[in-house]
């Protein structure tokens, strides 16, 4: 027996009979490969930072040569190892002060450095404490930059002349009176340039027995010390230079420069000699080091010099690889065989042997860099060869490619317009990561002083690291910004590694949607 369902009629419509039926026009624009890449590239927050301080990096490496007052070869052996200074962060402790614990003599030395110009090394006094003798000792913040205070120069006439007629031209003191003994004769001492009170002795040069102290500890400041031309004014307040010879009649009095056998050597306040050699005054944001080169400009063109290496090994590494991973994924069969082996054996050799081995023997020829270059390349672009040649074992017996070999495409068509575009996101991020590998790679051997990137006009991240070593207790600062630097790179490029590994993974299209 059959079941009837009885339908009214009024469920019943009639299909629309004009025009043609068809699928509905796309209304979105289509989306290739690469541009869906970039849209879940963005979607990963923490690589798209990463990417943003890799840019950073890369533009502090090569920009600021170029608006840096310093350079590689910039040195100043008064301002060495002188602390980060920031004007606009001063507040922030970013001043160029150090904190000291000084006993009586150090106090009077950093304290006195300045008073003839109105100002002082020592910024702050933050405490007094006493030994277990009753000597006291200070805690004083002192600036790094005008604990230089003043300097001995050696002009020659030329250049003695041309400094007196900037000063009377400016206005601005540079030239200051030279200490003499406290006799009726003109002999000037071999005495710190700083110390511009009595000395209690004259053959000393160290800053405690130099000095000239009371019964109780405290020195002995002389006002009429500091006669200049003017003996009855009892201070400097003179631009111009009175002659060579000071004064005259036998008064305490001091001279301006004394005579020597290429010229004069005259006592200058360095801050201001440095901006009439330089044409301003220094400040350094990051400081300096041992050797008195600016810290920003020497790890800037660090940078630029790991970063160019870097991308340099890795271009070279991605066509070597590409040609030879190709050729093996291809052709297969005894070509395939062969080649691997070759791999094989250069892959076996350490590449710290291979670094160490040519910067023995090839770097006195090609220089330290080439030499480098080469060793990087040696053996850089195995891992890119093995992974092109398994993507084309994958893809060469695919459908479409028999097809294109049917319709005769030749060897090089297959290679580089069927097969190889389907491998280019594996690569490329295969690619990117080898920067950061070459960048840790040469400053680990600079570092171990296996290769040496230190020459007049430029320098490396490692070969900073290492000399700053020494000072790391004493001077942080030395090492602390490189470390911070290469520190950032490493962890940004791991980052922006995983993120290109994800957005270019085509089995992981869609998955986040």
């Amino acid at each position: 027996m059959e079941n009837k369902i009885n339908i009214p009629k009024e469920k019943f419509a009639f299909a629309k009979r004009e025009g043609k039926i068809s699928d509905k026009k796309l209304e979105t624009k289509p989306i290739g490969s690469f541009k869906d890449a970039m849209i879940r590239f963005r979607k990963n927050k923490s690589s798209v930072v990463a990417a943003v301080i890799i840019l950073i990096l890369f533009l502090y490496a090569f920009i600021v040569p170029f608006i840096s007052h310093y350079s590689v070869n910039f040195r100043d052996g008064y301002y060495k190892m002188v602390l980060p200074k920031c004007n606009a962060f001063a507040w922030l402790g970013w001043d160029g002060c150090k904190v000291q614990n000084e006993p009586q003599a150090g106090y009077d030395y950093y304290s006195s450095i300045g008073v003839e110009y109105g100002s002082s090394a020592v910024k702050k006094l933050k405490g007094i404490s006493y030994d277990s003798d009753g000597k006291p000792r200070y805690s004083i913040s002192v600036d790094s930059y005008e604990r230089v205070g003043f300097a001995y120069c050696d002009l020659t006439s030329d250049e003695y002349e041309a400094l007196k007629n900037y000063q009377n031209e400016s206005g601005i003191q540079v030239m200051y009176p030279m200490p003499v003994t406290y006799k009726n004769q003109f002999k000037a001492i071999s005495s710190p340039a700083n110390i511009w009170y009595k000395l209690a002795d004259e053959s000393a040069t160290s800053t405690g027995a130099a000095l000239n102290h009371n019964a109780d500890g405290t020195p002995i400041f002389e006002a009429n010390y500091m006669i200049s031309d003017n003996p009855e004014s009892g201070k400097y307040d003179s631009i111009k230079l009175p002659s060579d010879t000071g004064g005259a009649n036998g008064d305490e009095w001091y001279v301006y420069a004394v005579r020597n056998q290429t010229g004069y050597r005259v006592r200058v306040l360095y801050k201001e000699y440095y901006f009439y050699k330089n044409g301003f005054y220094a400040n350094h944001l990051f400081g300096t080091n041992q050797h008195g080169q600016d810290i920003l400009a020497c790890l800037a063109s660090g940078a630029r010099l790991s970063f160019i290496l870097a991308i340099s090994v890795s271009i070279l590494n991605f066509i070597i690889g590409i040609i030879y991973g190709a050729i093996e994924g291809y052709y297969g069969g005894a070509i395939d065989l062969i080649m691997e082996r070759i791999s094989d054996v250069l892959a076996s050799v350490p590449f710290i042997v291979v670094a160490t081995l040519f910067q023995l023997h090839l770097a006195e020829k090609v220089g330290a860099v080439w030499s480098l270059l080469f060793a990087f390349v040696l053996t850089g672009w195995i891992g890119i060869a093995s992974r092109v040649r398994t993507q084309f074992y994958r893809f060469k017996n695919q459908e479409y490619i028999l097809a294109a070999r049917t319709l005769g495409a030749s060897d090089k068509r297959l290679i580089f317009r069927h097969i190889l575009p389907n491998s280019i996101g594996t690569l490329i991020t295969s690619t990117v990561l080898i920067i950061p590998g070459v960048i840790f790679s040469e400053s680990m051997l600079s570092y171990l002083n296996i290769v040496n990137l230190e020459l007049s006009n430029f320098t490396s991240i490692g070969t900073m690291l290492s000399n700053g070593q020494p000072y790391l207790n004493s001077y942080p600062h030395i090492i602390l910004f490189p470390g911070v630097f290469i520190g950032l790179l490493e962890i940004s490029f791991n980052l922006f590694g995983n993120g290109l590994r994800d957005a270019f993974n085509p089995s992981l299209r869609g998955a986040d949607e």
